[in-house]
Formats: C-alpha cells, sequence, structure tokens
C-alpha cells in the first residue's frame, strides 16, 4: 500500500488563506472602529470619556509606538529564527489582549487622562501584535503560494481584511448611538471595541487551525517540525539583515510603503473631520462617502492581483497607484467646497490607488529578499511604515485641534485643507519612489520585477 503523503492539492492553500484573513479582518475592524466616529471627538463635552481630537490621536498613535521602537524588527527576525507557528501564535494573543486592554480602558469611568494613557498601552501591544500577526499572515503566503498567484492570494487577503475597514465604517456608527440629552455614555462608546473582541475570537480558533495545516504542510513537504522553518533554505543569520539593510530596490519598497500608506491609512484616522466641513454633508452621508473607500479595495485588489499575476509591470502599477492617490488629495484640499461629487470621486481615485500599490508592492519583496529573511524583509517594511503613520496621525490630530476643534470650530474647511497640505505632500514623495522603482526595473530587468507570476 502507498503510505507517502503526496504534495497538498490546489484547494488547500485557499482554504489556509480562509484561515488567515479571518485574524487580519478582526484586526483591520478593531483599528478602524472610530474612523467614522472622529468627529465625536471635537465635542468632548458630549462624551462621558472625555477625549478631544489630540487625544484620539494620541491614542491611535499607540499602535506604532512598540513597532517603531524596535518590536517589529526584533519579532520579524524572531519570525525566521522561530517560524509563523510559534512566533505568529504569541502575537495573535498580543493582539487580542491588547485590544481588550483598550476596551477596558474605555469602560473604566477613569478621568478623560487616565483612560486615555492606559488605552494607548492597550493600543501600543494591539499594534505589534497586529503587525506581527500581519508580517506572519505575507510571509505564509508566500510559502504556500511561492509556485503561482501570489499576487492573487495576497490581494484577496488585503481585501477581505480591508473588509474589515468597511464593515467598520458602517457598523461602528449604528453601535454608538446618542441619549436624548447628547450625551454618549461609556458603554455606548465601548461597544465597537467589545464588538471587535467578538471578531478576534473567531480569529483566534482558525488561527489555530491554520497553524495544525501549516504543521502537516512542512510533513508532507518535508520540511523542518515545530518551528516551521524549512531544510532547502540556510538558517537565518544576523548578518543576512545587514545584506537586506544594503539593498537599494528593498529600501524603495520600504520607503513607499511609509508614504503611500500614510496618505491613506492616516487620512482615514480623520477622514470625517475632513469630509464634513469640505463637502458640507451630514454625519451619514459622510459614514458612506469614506465607505467607497475600502469597498473599492475589497472588490479590485483581488482583481489587481491577478493583473500583476498573469501581465506583470508591478512598478507600472505602482506609479499609476500613487498618481491616483496624489490626485485624490488634490481634490479633497482643492475641489469645489460643498459640491459631495468630489467627496466620492476622490475616495474612488483613492481607493483604486489602495488597491493597485499593495497589489503590486507586496509580491515584489519576495523577488529582491531570500526566502531566509523574508520575515525580517516584511518587518523592517511595517517598521517604516508605522514610523510614518505614528507621526502623521498625531500631526493630523493636532491640526486639527490647533485650529481650534475643543470649540467646536476643527470641522471648519480651513483645517481640513491644512490637514490635505500635509497628505499632497506625503503622496509626492510616493509617486517619486515609484518613478524610481520603475526605472530601477527598466535597467536592470534580471531582478523580475515586472515579471509576471510563475502560474
Amino acid at each position: 500500500m502507498k503510505t507517502k503523503t503526496t504534495i497538498p492539492s490546489k484547494v488547500v492553500p485557499w482554504l489556509a488563506l480562509a484561515c488567515l484573513v479571518v485574524p487580519m479582518f478582526a484586526s483591520y475592524y478593531f483599528d478602524d472602529m472610530f474612523s467614522t466616529l472622529s468627529h465625536l471627538f471635537e465635542n468632548p463635552s458630549a462624551l462621558a470619556l472625555g477625549w478631544n481630537s489630540a487625544d484620539y490621536g494620541f491614542y491611535t498613535s499607540g499602535y506604532s509606538t512598540l513597532c517603531i521602537f524596535g518590536g517589529l524588527i526584533v519579532c520579524g527576525m524572531l519570525l525566521d529564527k522561530w517560524g509563523v507557528r510559534i512566533t505568529g501564535s504569541v502575537f495573535v494573543g498580543m493582539m487580542v489582549a491588547g485590544a481588550g486592554l483598550v476596551a477596558w480602558a474605555l469602560m473604566s469611568g477613569l478621568p478623560p487622562a487616565s483612560s486615555r494613557n492606559i488605552a494607548y498601552v492597550g493600543c501600543m501591544f494591539f499594534g505589534l501584535g497586529s503587525e506581527i500577526a500581519g508580517v506572519a499572515v505575507n510571509r505564509s503566503i508566500a510559502k504556500w503560494f511561492k509556485d503561482g498567484n501570489m499576487a492573487l492570494a495576497m490581494g484577496l487577503q488585503l481585501a477581505i481584511a480591508r473588509l474589515g475597514t468597511l464593515y467598520a465604517f458602517v457598523v461602528a456608527p449604528k453601535l454608538v448611538s446618542a441619549q436624548a440629552s447628547g450625551m454618549y455614555t461609556l458603554a455606548q462608546t465601548a461597544r465597537p471595541a467589545f464588538h471587535g473582541l467578538a471578531l478576534m475570537a473567531a480569529g483566534l480558533v482558525l488561527w489555530a487551525v491554520f497553524v495544525a495545516m501549516d504543521a502537516r504542510y512542512d510533513a508532507q513537504r518535508g520540511l523542518a517540525g515545530a518551528s516551521g522553518g524549512t531544510r532547502e533554505e540556510d538558517k537565518f543569520r544576523f548578518r543576512d539583515v545587514l545584506a537586506l539593510l544594503g539593498n537599494k530596490q528593498f529600501i524603495c519598497i520600504a520607503l513607499l510603503c511609509v508614504f503611500f500608506y500614510s496618505s491613506v491609512v492616516a487620512f482615514k484616522k480623520f477622514a470625517t473631520a475632513i469630509l464634513i466641513p469640505r463637502f458640507d454633508v451630514p454625519v451619514d452621508a459622510a459614514k458612506w462617502m469614506v465607505s467607497v473607500l475600502p469597498f473599492s479595495t475589497v472588490v479590485f485588489a483581488p482583481l489587481f492581483g491577478i493583473l500583476v499575476d498573469k501581465a506583470g509591470k508591478g512598478t507600472r502599477w505602482m506609479l499609476i497607484g500613487s498618481f491616483l492617490a496624489l490626485a485624490a488629495h488634490l481634490l479633497l484640499a482643492f475641489a469645489p467646497a460643498g459640491v459631495p461629487f468630489y467627496g466620492y470621486l476622490s475616495m474612488v481615485f483613492l481607493g483604486f490607488g489602495y488597491s493597485l500599490v499593495p497589489a503590486a508592492m507586496w509580491p515584489s519583496v519576495p523577488k529582491i529578499v531570500p526566502a531566509k529573511v523574508l520575515g525580517t524583509a516584511f518587518a523592517l517594511v511595517y517598521w517604516v511604515q508605522n514610523l510614518g503613520l505614528l507621526s502623521f496621525k498625531m500631526l493630523a490630530g493636532n491640526i486639527l485641534t490647533s485650529r481650534g476643534g475643543d470649540q467646536g470650530t476643527a470641522q471648519s474647511a480651513g483645517a481640513a485643507v491644512s490637514v490635505e497640505i500635509m497628505f499632497i505632500a506625503v503622496c509626492l514623495l510616493s509617486v517619486a519612489l515609484s518613478f524610481i522603482l520603475k526605472r530601477t526595473s527598466s535597467r536592470h530587468p534580471e531582478m523580475k520585477l515586472d515579471a509576471p507570476s510563475k502560474a
């Protein structure tokens, strides 16, 4: 009787992907649960929580704190050394624990400064856990789909994860409603957080299923056991990290990531505070307007992934996506005020860009980085990304507050335009970096940055 185990069927990697996307869906939801409620923090007297826009900006910046102060880099190296099963499980657990601390802080009834600081600590642990979980997911996709369809798989992962953002945009405002007095109680403000914890519980279960599948995958392919490392690759060495830092193309991709993502993710945190005054729309309309952004990525990220797999030309799509983001922020800053059409159009442009750039950028990393340091490489990209996100989130919140947010004037068109000028500058840097990558690909075709997938 034949006892040798065959390589998994083509269906199995997609089942593994299905397990991987649920923790990311929950993470994106939790990270964006207040994005369509950001206008509430402009009137802290109506919140039992008592936070203003600067407090909210400070809290959201906590997501990146541990990441930029070495956490991502160290944990990325641990991921390469110990594998996704051990390291990923630790940090998925950290993500859930941090989210739980945030939820407790929102319900604690402590003075605003105290609850904000506790929530900030929770957001720090949630952020590091989420980012390393994301690195583990990307590394796993690169492993499971190395023979083809990598861009599609990464595009699907991004699309479903960002569906968590869309879910937050639509559901979170429904969970938070004011009393007849116009006040928002602690319980109402905390509802989105507890809803997120329930989603993460489901994510934990499916992560455990993936760990079992990954162990079986390694056993079938004759790879190493508990750690999830591979025998065909050289062992991880710290000197490999130094070589990675000398890779100019990798550095360029990392910088593109930090500036491009800052133009989208930091914007989302204050989307309603920008869209409402610029286009003179009510809160509900602004909520649906900004929902166009994640909805566009849910639809188009997988399609662009297929495009990158089949046609290649990844650097061209990065450049086009960066131009679309620039066009979106130019509209947000300078389109005629009070015309909602331009708000929707800007979100469509930003959504297309947010689909194109990641669909081409993330699959480019395994092309220029050895598999043995892929976890470290993704972690370094996430590190510079979080450095930018921390800075731009805090800066955006401070710009709004400095324009009189606590007195209800931060929604002025002037404050919104001031924030948008910052995002336009960031987009110009993204365009420049994309152009450099395209020129590099043309001069060095052996790198295969623009090559289609194997399958």
